[in-house]
């Protein structure tokens, strides 16, 4: 078996370099042409008990937009332009990204390289991920990258880097058929290219959800990604065209807000989503909270609550009172239409008063019970037979949610990603529900005609609608950050964003 250094005489180099904690988080490549890809598939060392992770992104035609997209999927966050890349590195760790070594061939080769050797300057100057760029020296963004601390590795001198190949000419952009069949990094280098033509509608679109579009499998996939995010404003044409396309798709999109629509109107950033009966409850960032016909998003007026300030989390109870938990963790209650019994009267104002002790961090609510997560992981179960509780999560409760079925449950998710099933008075199950790595932003379940359904968003941008009783589960990624799901008792799924509302229904079969 040859060397590492007979097989690439770079490679001893760069190898070292990745593994020497004091080293730049910065290494350029220059004059070594398919050593990034050879060391794509050299695979990665164990460094004691974590394993690193090795990233190629190949730069070929990319904007610093598509850099963004492509580097974002591999750091599990979600990312609308390479400033929003950087804040979300600055300000989370998982410590993911401290194990992931990005590796950018072929950066003289990108649609905007200079855009993008800044963006990849501002990554590694965070020292949380460790960057590889093949650069060509003497050019501009060569340059950028040079300037400061930096580790360079050349094979040779004399060598040729290499060019790549021409960037690959974008399609039609006006038509929905060849932008969902193109090549992802194409359509969206066009876009970004062509500021001045919004394209029916298609521009805006694919720029919203373009993260998940360009990670996307298929054109049925792509295009049930833009009849999500297209606003009321599009071609009118285009909706139906993505409709027949998206017919592949194992979802429908039964309505979409998108920012700008005026018929129905959007209703602004979503903090918190909950459905009762027919009606959605929508909670803005400042505390006002729409009402939506969960049918068509028609708009119903808003809820008369005391809240001031940010509501986190909407628990609509079954006698029409609606339970919020504000930004502060503190319970507030709207009483509905019906009368209230005393008795849950009284637990309310006694969770109430718990909570103005110890804040909550999540909230739901069923029929006698109003379950309560908090920043420790443990979560509390408060009803007319007493208070139960378990410690479910290492770290934050971040959403919970009660199903009352036959056997009410509760199930609760975490900064450290999973999503655990609990009924109150027994031991949890010993294994989560469903796990990623990244933290759990939303939950909601209700019973439906098929059986208890729950849906589940993470922070890398994920949302999954799961069956537990049927082992059924399907997932969806809108493109950008999700803020909150719920689940209509017609087993729909509602997904709200800063930009957008939207109501997926799954297709049957």
């Amino acid at each position: 078996m040859p060397s590492v250094r007979a097989e690439r005489p770079g490679a001893p180099a760069l190898l070292g370099w990745l593994t020497d904690p004091d080293a730049p988080r910065l290494c350029l490549v220059t004059g070594a042409p398919g050593l990034l890809d050879w060391l794509a598939a050299h695979g990665p060392r164990v460094a004691g008990r974590r394993r690193t992770t090795r990233a190629l992104v190949p730069l070929t035609g990319r904007t610093a937009l598509g850099t963004a997209w492509a580097v974002a999927d591999h750091l599990g966050v979600v990312a609308g332009s390479p400033d929003d890349l950087v804040r979300a590195l600055a300000t989370t760790d998982d410590g993911r990204t401290a194990r992931t070594v990005l590796l950018l061939p072929a950066l003289h080769t990108a649609a905007e390289p200079l855009a993008v050797a800044r963006l990849l300057k501002d990554l590694a100057g965070l020292g949380r991920v460790r960057v590889v760029v093949e650069t060509l020296p003497g050019t501009p963004e060569h340059d950028v990258l040079a300037e400061g601390r930096v580790a360079v590795v050349d094979e040779d001198q004399a060598a040729e880097p290499s060019h790549g190949i021409p960037a690959p000419a974008p399609p039609d952009l006006s038509d929905p058929h060849a932008v969902c069949a193109a090549d992802p990094v194409a359509v969206t280098t066009g876009y970004v290219l062509d500021p001045a033509d919004d394209h029916g509608g298609l521009r805006p679109a694919w720029l919203r959800a373009g993260q998940a579009l360009c990670a996307a499998a298929t054109p049925a996939d792509r295009a049930l990604g833009l009849l999500a995010l297209l606003g009321d404003g599009a071609d009118p044409r285009l909706r139906p065209a993505l409709h027949e396309l998206a017919a592949g798709a194992p979802w429908r999109v039964r309505w979409t807000r998108v920012a700008g629509d005026v018929a129905p109107p959007w209703p602004g950033p979503v903090a918190a989503l909950a459905a009762q009966d027919g009606t959605l409850l929508v909670a803005g960032l400042a505390g006002t909270v729409h009402l939506l016909a969960a049918a068509d998003a028609r708009p119903l007026g808003r809820l008369d609550h005391p809240v001031t300030g940010r509501v986190t989390s909407l628990a609509p109870a079954p006698d029409g009172t609606v339970l919020l938990l504000d930004e502060r963790g503190r319970l507030h209650t709207v009483r509905g239409t019906r009368p209230r019994p005393p008795y849950l009267q009284r637990l309310t104002e006694a969770v109430s008063a718990t909570l103005t002790r110890h804040p909550g961090t999540a909230l739901a609510a069923i029929a006698g019970s109003v379950v309560v997560g908090d920043r420790l992981g443990s979560v509390h179960a408060f009803g007319l037979t007493g208070l139960h509780q378990a410690a479910l999560h290492s770290g934050r409760v971040t959403a919970v949610a009660a199903v009352e079925s036959a056997t009410p449950f509760v199930c609760s998710g975490g900064t450290d990603g999973a999503v655990r099933r609990w009924t109150p008075g027994r031991a949890p199950d010993p294994a989560p529900l469903a796990e990623r790595p990244s933290p759990v932003v939303s939950l909601s379940a209700t019973e439906t005609p098929q059986g208890p359904a729950l849906a589940v968003a993470w922070a890398d941008g994920t949302v999954r609608l799961d069956r537990p009783e049927q082992g059924d589960r399907l997932d969806f990624r809108p493109g950008p950050p999700v803020r909150s799901v719920a689940v209509t008792p017609d087993g729909a799924l509602v997904i709200g964003m800063d930009e957008a509302v939207v109501r997926l229904e799954r297709v049957s079969g």
